[in-house]
């Protein structure tokens, strides 16, 4: 027996239920919807972070916000103004609580959650059938978010790599005010390494170590550098943990583009969800849950991500490919970026608002040097890629 759909969402992670709740305020509108989801069950195991003011879709879920931010290399210290647009952060509990409220909503769309694909995808006779762990699906249309190839030397630029703690403290050790958005106090000539702390309170904060390298990294190998992190906050005082996350974020060679069948497109943070230069993703991915969306309401293909403006992918392979052969630069680069005058303009460059003026502002703020050498290799990158996305 096969269950017949619409549309298939295979994934119900941030960008599968970011898609669904946009299907679910579209009412009797919505084409008959069945996610795919392997876990049985929903925990606070993340957060997503984003500049915005609160227009920014989901800035409701917010549960906290700062309006300063810092980075810090060695005795050069950036502070940046933030409040026009502040720094937000939407706990995953919160962000599922609210999709699964809005499905429920629409009796249109349903979860199969502890069910796994077990076979690729296959188009017969007009339709998709989709096999799982518990059960055969059909699809007129599918929407693939999985994350695809599993993190590995090679299939990125870089890797950035996570991991943290959220924790309370027996003492007020933490600036509630202002995050610490990169300090590079954990030296490593063989890789960026720094410390990244969202402060909750004087008392609480999540701490985490974050990593730029060509291999991605595993708990274990963060366990060291973050049990560091972690010391040198807390200041030899106890503390007690609450929870912990982990991820691993793919920085630049990202394929995007248009689907080669306009019934089956990838999306998510493996298929261009993710920003190259920082793996900032939940804004993208919701401005590409509510054009999808809308297409689909419309009788419009499906829509995975647009390819970024040709130059914003030059900057960001420009970035990367300094990054990547001269990591201990990047600690000066990045306090360089953050510490020009208008501090607004990384931000919109972070945020994908970025105009040609914030562009070259931000280029005449960083050393020249350093990216000319790389400036044919990565137009050539450039190139490639985009030509690869349109054929």
């Amino acid at each position: 027996m096969s269950t017949d759909a619409a549309l298939l969402i295979l994934g119900g992670g941030c960008a599968g239920l970011s898609l669904a709740m946009q299907l679910a305020a579209l009412g009797r509108d919505c084409p008959r919807t069945v996610i795919i989801e392997p876990r049985t069950a929903y925990t606070n195991d993340r957060t997503w972070c984003f500049w915005g003011n609160a227009d920014a879709p989901l800035a409701d879920l917010s549960c906290h916000q700062w309006s300063t931010m810092m980075v810090r290399a060695g005795r050069r210290i950036a502070f940046v103004d933030c409040a026009a647009t502040p720094y937000r952060m939407i706990a995953a509990a919160d962000f599922y609580a609210a999709a699964l409220r809005a499905i429920a909503g629409n009796a249109r769309i349903t979860i199969a959650a502890g069910e796994r694909v077990t076979a690729a995808p296959v188009r017969q006779d007009g339709r998709w059938q989709v096999s799982t762990s518990a059960a055969n699906y059909t699809a007129a249309t599918v929407v693939d978010t999985r994350p695809g190839a599993l993190p590995e030397l090679g299939g990125a630029t870089l890797w950035q790599s996570f991991s943290g703690v959220e924790i309370d403290c027996d003492g007020a050790v933490f600036d509630p005010a202002c995050v610490d958005l990169m300090d590079f106090s954990l030296a490593d000539p063989e890789r960026i390494t720094f410390t990244y702390v969202l402060p909750l309170s004087a008392q609480r904060a999540l701490i985490e170590v974050t990593v730029f390298d060509a291999r991605p990294l595993t708990v274990a190998d963060l366990a060291a550098p973050l049990a560091l992190a972690v010391a040198a906050r807390v200041r030899g005082l106890p503390y007690q943990q609450h929870r912990s996350e982990h991820g691993v974020l793919p920085m630049g060679s990202v394929p995007t583009g248009a689907p080669v069948d306009p019934t089956y497109v990838r999306a998510g943070l493996g298929h261009g969800g993710a920003r190259p230069s920082s793996g900032y993703a939940f804004q993208r991915i919701q401005r590409w849950a509510g054009q999808c969306a809308a297409r689909i309401a419309a009788g419009l293909p499906l829509q995975g991500h647009v390819a970024d403006p040709f130059l914003l992918q030059a900057m960001d392979q420009l970035f990367l490919s300094v990054l990547h052969t001269q990591p201990a630069r990047a600690p000066a680069l990045f306090v360089a970026l953050f510490g020009q005058p208008d501090g607004a303009r990384v931000l919109r460059f972070l945020s994908d608002e970025g105009s040609l003026t914030d562009y070259l502002a931000l280029i005449a703020a960083l050393p020249a040097r350093p990216f000319l050498r790389q400036i044919p290799a990565t137009l050539q990158r450039v190139v490639r890629q985009r030509r690869a996305a349109l054929a």
